[in-house]
């Protein structure tokens, strides 16, 4: 059984990684129907936290429904990141995850996110600051260093266990490395194997099928993965990896039904949450994902991207589904 603080996982959680403008309360909803063990927030930061940024303050809703949640804060200042922490722990969440693996240049620029890899002594201090801020788990994201010369991460494990965190989650990439380049978990397995070690250990980078889940879960024996990029219009691979480890046996793809049925629930949840106008807009990064491999379906595509009222998207939505399911029973 995989434990963060007194919140039990199960025996191989499968976490569900904070991606900016992706990991919101909608998303999450049909991750959590598919499988998902753990999740997160999308990163709040924590100085817009402090100056009660609207943005900021939105992305701290959680819902009961999607418990154990991890709220996510990244920053570079350890007074501001004990500050929001406390202003964290007000909305009650299963945890709170620190950002130190973000490598976009926006958030690297403020000495946060995967800036923190170059200064392992201010990560530490930021990482105590939190730590020291609340009652509840304290879990960290990083990658493996900044770039090739710096892989420090196994050094960076040990001491952020020192001063209190409960579980670690690596990308197996350097910051240099963006999201380029396969992820290399050598340093992952090297960490989870290391006796020294007594907090769980999760995996990300690159786990995109069921049978690369159990390879991985098999070669480094990390505790659970993290899944993010393979989960976008497709949460159903965390049933899917479920149901492998336990039978060896592949799930039949989602069907049209399917597919239709949970981009229907995103969207309307996406509509409830932000409202008509903004969920309908940041809805239409999905709508490939979801429907990814169907022939001619550029037709519907545009009309999804363009229209603005729900009711019209959700008319074509059921439209995709007549249309393709027409074409499944003419095979």
């Amino acid at each position: 059984m995989v434990k963060i603080g007194n919140i039990e996982l199960g025996d191989f959680p499968l976490l569900l990684a904070p991606m900016e403008d992706v990991s919101d309360p909608p998303f999450r909803a049909v991750c959590k129907d598919n499988g998902a063990d753990l999740m997160y927030t999308e990163f709040i930061s924590s100085e817009g936290l402090i100056r009660d940024a609207i943005k900021s303050r939105k992305k701290l809703d959680i819902f009961d429904y999607e418990r154990p949640i991890g709220i996510q804060i990244f920053g570079g200042d350890e007074e501001a990141m004990a500050m929001a922490t406390q202003i964290v722990d007000t909305v009650n969440p299963d945890l709170v995850d620190i950002n130190f693996g973000c490598p976009v240049k926006k958030v690297v620029c403020k000495g946060a996110g995967a800036g923190v890899l170059k200064d392992i002594e201010l990560m530490v201090r930021l990482t105590e600051a939190v730590v020291k801020s609340t009652k509840l788990p304290v879990t960290v994201k990083t990658r493996l260093g900044w770039d090739e010369n710096s892989k420090n991460v196994e050094d960076v494990a040990k001491r952020l266990q020192d001063v209190g965190i409960a579980a670690l989650s690596i990308h197996g990439r350097t910051r240099a490395q963006m999201y380029k380049g396969e992820a290399d978990w050598t340093l992952i397995g090297k960490i989870k194997n290391n006796p020294n070690i007594k907090i769980p250990i999760f995996g990300n980078g690159d786990i995109d099928s069921p049978q690369k889940a159990v390879e991985y879960k098999n070669r480094y024996g990390v505790d659970g993965v993290m899944i993010g990029r393979a989960a976008i219009g497709y949460p159903w691979i965390f049933n899917e990896i479920k149901h492998y480890m336990a039978t060896g046996q592949l799930l039949p793809v989602p069907t049209i039904a399917q597919r239709v049925e949970v981009c229907r629930k995103h969207l309307t949840k996406s509509v409830e949450w932000k409202g008509e106008g903004l969920g309908v807009l940041e809805m239409r990064r999905h709508y490939t994902s979801y429907f990814k491999g169907l022939n001619h379906f550029k037709e519907f595509r545009t009309k999804l991207v363009t229209l603005n009222k729900l009711e019209e998207i959700l008319a074509v939505i059921s439209q995709v589904e007549e249309h393709y399911n027409r074409e499944v029973a003419q095979l």
